[in-house]
This record gives C-alpha cells, sequence and structure tokens, in this order.
C-alpha cells in the first residue's frame, strides 16, 4: 500500500526555520511528482509548492518564492520542504501530496490532480 507519512511540524517562532519531510513508502517514488500544500484554519487548502519527479523542476505558490524551499531525494523516498523566514500566516496543516497521473497543464497546483495524500503535519508560527 502506497503510503506518505509527514513530520517536522511544531512550533517555531516568526522569521524562524521548520523543515519538513514527507516519507513515501509502498511503491516507486520517482513515479511520482510531489506537492505540498496547507489547510489554514477557517481557510480552503492551498497550493504552496511542487518538485517533478526527478527534481528538475520545482514550483512555488507567489507567497512562499525566496523564503521556501522543495526539494526530494529518490534515493532517500522522501520530500522536503525547508521553511524561512516563518510568518504567523504560515500557520496551517501541511500535507504532502503524489501526482502520478496524467499531466493536465498547470497540475502542480491543482488538488485532483493528485492521487496520493499524506494525513498531514501541524505547524504553528508565533509572532
Amino acid at each position: 500500500q502506497v503510503q506518505l507519512v509527514e513530520s517536522g511540524g511544531g512550533l517555531a517562532q516568526a522569521g524562524g526555520s521548520l523543515r519538513l519531510s514527507c516519507a513515501f513508502s509502498g511503491g516507486t517514488f520517482s513515479n511520482y511528482d510531489m506537492g505540498w500544500f496547507r489547510q489554514a484554519p477557517g481557510k480552503e487548502r492551498e497550493f504552496v509548492a511542487a518538485i517533478s519527479w526527478s527534481g528538475g523542476r520545482t514550483y512555488y505558490a507567489d507567497s512562499m518564492k525566496g523564503r521556501f524551499t522543495i526539494s526530494r531525494d529518490n534515493a532517500e523516498n522522501t520530500v522536503y520542504l525547508q521553511m524561512n523566514s516563518l510568518k504567523p500566516e504560515d500557520t496551517a496543516v501541511y500535507s504532502c501530496a503524489g501526482h502520478s497521473a496524467p499531466y493536465a497543464t498547470n497540475w502542480w497546483i491543482k488538488q485532483n490532480a493528485y492521487d496520493l495524500w499524506g494525513q498531514g503535519t501541524q505547524v504553528t508560527v508565533s509572532s
């Protein structure tokens, strides 16, 4: 059974950093492009970042560019999200997702393009 498990969430102060990890198991990791999404209380889930199966292409939401970095290690079956210069508005549940379906235009921002989801990890940023 293919599975994604996130870790690394927690409490951080504004201006601080956290690194999230998402461990993949039960399949072939390099068959999947990977993405991170987040959902803040009372808000809809939104796209954060994505990375192609090879790691050669990355995509970011405009508000995360320059602060967040997505990367992957196909040997370790893990995708990472390095979050720097954290803001209180970054507080959310962060979930990783896997995309293996045929490519659609701007697939990386479309939640329904992903066919595999983790349970999420809570990130709380205090001011």
